[in-house]
């Protein structure tokens, strides 16, 4: 198999084995008007398999989604086919509609314009907690 390098655009690289689809939903990347490679389990040594996505564009990404669903991610930046810039996500302290309170009770299920806001409660177990309501939300599911 061939994938070309990409001459500007977004390296999505250490992603989790399974999760690229996750993070291309939640990205809008099938918005995207260029080339968009999805590399499935590939071999690893630091990680046994991993996916990569590659983004023929540079677009404003939502580094919250990718710390929320894998926070291992690195993103790459490329620029003349050269990385210009590496960053590593992280758990963020505060994610704004990427996910959805399922409480029935909470404000969010009633007034539909507010924002669905999960604060990180317990970094090492990877908890969010509803604003609102409280309601828990633990780890990565989407």
């Amino acid at each position: 198999m061939k994938i070309d390098s990409i001459k500007d655009g977004i390296v999505l690289d250490h992603i989790k084995a399974g999760r690229s689809m996750d993070i291309y939903r939640y990205l809008g990347l099938d918005k995207l008007d260029c080339s968009v490679a999805i590399i499935k389990n590939v071999p690893s040594n630091k990680m046994g398999k991993k996916d990569i996505l590659k983004i023929a564009d540079n677009f404003d990404i939502n580094l919250d989604v990718l710390g929320y669903v894998d926070p291992d991610i690195t993103v790459c930046y490329i620029k003349d086919y050269e990385i210009v810039e590496k960053r590593h996500v992280e758990l963020p302290e505060k994610i704004v509609n990427i996910i959805h309170c399922k409480n029935p009770r909470c404000i969010t299920s009633v007034e539909r314009e507010i924002d669905h806001i999960f604060k990180l409660t317990d970094r090492k177990n990877r908890i969010y907690r509803c604003v609102y309501c409280e309601s828990k939300k633990s780890k990565y599911s989407l």
